[in-house]
């Protein structure tokens, strides 16, 4: 478990990425992208792994590659996991890609670990209290 939350911190960093293409650089960038709605929450749906695995699956074949990964996140960062470990991570069964239920799997984990209270709504403080959060 203690390997995987890394790896779901830069999976929630390419949910922000997914809906806006550029990276959100602060908790509130983030939050603003994700709360489609402005309600001050971002509830499950709004915390989508089915939209990010779309966004990251440019060549539409139910696969994400390091490629892909690569090619939404820009360069390599200092400091941070390179997209072939998000994937090697992340890769249940050891294919070297990401399936749609791979991706959802993190997604889905990475909300949990925020939601703090487990009301099954982010609040930007939640958001904030696990930005960039190694573990």
């Amino acid at each position: 478990m203690k390997t995987l939350l890394p790896c779901l911190c830069g999976f929630a960093l390419l949910i922000s990425t997914a809906h806006a293409q550029q990276l959100a650089t602060t908790a509130a960038e983030r939050f603003a992208t994700l709360d489609r709605n402005a309600d001050g929450e971002v509830s499950k749906d709004e915390y989508d792994g089915t939209t990010l695995f779309q966004a990251l699956d440019a060549d539409h074949n139910n696969r994400v590659t390091v490629e892909e990964v690569q090619a939404l996140l820009g360069p390599d960062r200092d400091g941070q996991l390179t997209a072939a470990d998000r994937i090697r991570v992340a890769d249940l069964n050891g294919d070297g890609e990401l399936s749609d239920e791979e991706v959802r799997r993190v997604v889905e984990m990475r909300f949990q670990s925020l939601d703090v209270n487990h009301d099954e709504v982010l609040t930007l403080s939640e958001l904030q209290s696990g930005f960039w959060r190694p573990n």
